[in-house]
């Protein structure tokens, strides 16, 4: 199994350090989709190992190529605001040849659009809930079975329909880490009760838009980006060109017995470093150099800790959570550095969500997406530094954060010649909230610090090895920081009832 262990380091790495290092060479830059071939190149050059489904493996790789290839034939580049949408527009087509190829899996879809009609009650109370900010700063368009999110309420409906079990964890992977669309729960029913429609009338409209995004996946996708005002490329001839790319390697995949939730999930998350990880945005953003700094030390931190346990590692789903823990703990020293901590973190970005709610009734369904993958973050991280520093307690020495017995290795935070020198970026005598400001811009955008090229490599190596077992959404709880530190609303989570 070594192998496979250092196979899962040096993919999931070579992709971090391929939108690191393209970041920084171009940061501040202007953005050309070609400046992308970084990540192309590495994931070329994933193999499936004795063990691996290779057909998983081709989903991966056929469909990042594929979102390339058609990228840089319709469009030269991406502007900031179209850029987060680019990993929306593989689950629609994915969805869609699925119901081409099994009439089964299409009247189990049906079933399940019939039910989302018979649900009224349940969309009008949590379109409702969404809207006032009932559960606190939460992620409609989570990857888990979080309260708010759209899988939730997916989940719940799938419980009424009678379909395979198969069917039913297809179609909710389908809008956790799949992507089917844009849309998230609640965006209509918000838009229009501020409108003046009565509530009644926007639960209605709430639930045909919710049918839409199952009965016509691209076209759907395709109005969802009108309305956006969406520009920089026909997102239509992008997904009718995906999907025709993608035919072979989502048949190949079926034949091979992989699951339905496999072939909607994996697609989808390892496309968005390619115009938008690597993208104007991000190029933007990296300007900063202490926000450079954190992505690059939290880069190094993973790096070195996955290296140092290479020869450790007993299963598959190590590497995995010790690469995300690592990352976690690394965000949270950085805060830590200048005297703040997860704690004080989540509590100011929760009460920071309730006003937000008031002054912005209608802000997008996911604008706090972000806010809490990164207060989940540094939360973890802050759990696995507070044990270590317990255990220190007045010792001299380095601190060691340990995860399932594995050491993190903080010390590329400690050579980084920018973070250990805020007062070249402040007023030198007063810069004592320089790192936590970057960090402060990250709460907005953690991918890299998450690290979503790293799990999306990890996860698809893991997939390849249990192909038949649907890896989305996921089945535990997240331990969410705010429901954790803040707010009261484990109660309402689907984690344990997920079909």
């Amino acid at each position: 199994m070594s192998e496979l262990y250092r196979k899962m380091v040096e993919e999931a790495m070579a992709a971090q350090r391929a939108d690191v290092e393209t970041v920084k060479r171009k940061r501040g830059q202007s953005f050309e989709v070609e400046d992308a071939k970084a990540y192309l190149d590495v994931v070329n050059k994933m193999k499936a190992i004795e063990g691996q489904s290779k057909s998983v493996i081709a989903l991966h790789v056929d469909s990042v190529n594929s979102h390339y290839e058609v990228m840089k034939s319709l469009t030269k580049t991406i502007r900031p605001e179209d850029d987060p949408f680019v990993e929306h527009y593989q689950t629609p087509a994915i969805l869609e040849i699925l119901c081409e190829q099994d009439e089964s899996f299409k009247k189990s879809l049906k079933a399940f659009i019939d039910g989302v009609g018979r649900s009224e009650a349940l969309i009008g109370l949590e379109a409702a809930r969404r809207y006032a900010g009932f559960y606190g700063p939460t992620c409609v368009v989570d990857f888990a079975l979080i309260p708010g999110s759209t899988s939730n309420v997916v989940n719940r409906i799938l419980k009424t329909i009678d379909i395979p079990d198969v069917h039913k964890q297809a179609i909710l992977a389908a809008k956790s880490w799949g992507m089917n669309t844009s849309y998230g729960i609640g965006e209509v029913f918000a838009q229009e009760a501020e409108k003046g429609t009565s509530l009644a009338e926007a639960v209605r409209k709430e639930i045909d838009e919710i049918k839409y995004i199952y009965e016509s996946p691209i076209e759907a996708q395709g109005k969802l980006m009108d309305a956006a005002g969406h520009q920089s490329f026909d997102v239509r001839k992008y997904m009718t060109e995906y999907k025709k790319r993608m035919m072979p390697a989502v048949r190949a995949a079926m034949n091979e017995g992989v699951h339905y939730g496999n072939i909607l999930t994996i697609p989808a998350y390892c496309v968005g470093d390619i115009a938008h990880h690597i993208s104007q945005s991000t190029f933007n953003m990296c300007k900063d150099d202490v926000i450079m700094a954190v992505i690059e030390a939290v880069t190094e931190v993973m790096g070195s800790t996955l290296n140092n346990s290479l020869d450790s590692f007993k299963n598959e789903h190590q590497p995995l959570n010790l690469a995300t823990g690592a990352a976690a703990s690394a965000v949270e020293y950085i805060a830590e550095l200048d005297g703040f901590n997860a704690i004080g973190i989540v509590d100011l970005l929760t009460k920071r969500f309730h006003n937000y709610v008031q002054l912005y009734p209608t802000r997008g369904a996911a604008a706090e997406l972000h806010n809490c993958d990164f207060m989940d973050m540094i939360y973890r991280g802050w759990k696995v530094l507070d044990k270590a520093r317990r255990l220190k307690n007045g010792l001299g020495g380095k601190l060691v954060p340990r995860i399932s017995g594995f050491d993190v290795d903080l010390e590329p935070i400690h050579r980084n010649e920018v973070l250990m020198n805020p007062q070249r970026y402040a007023y030198p005598a007063c810069a004592i909230t320089v790192r936590f400001s970057a960090l402060m811009r990250l709460s907005d955008y953690p991918c890299l610090l998450t690290s979503e090229p790293v799990t999306a490599t990890m996860m698809t190596n893991i997939i390849a090895l249990h192909k038949e077992i649907p890896a989305s959404p996921a089945r535990v709880c997240k331990n969410c920081a705010s429901a954790a530190l803040v707010d009261f609303r484990h109660s309402y989570c689907q984690y344990r009832e997920a079909v």
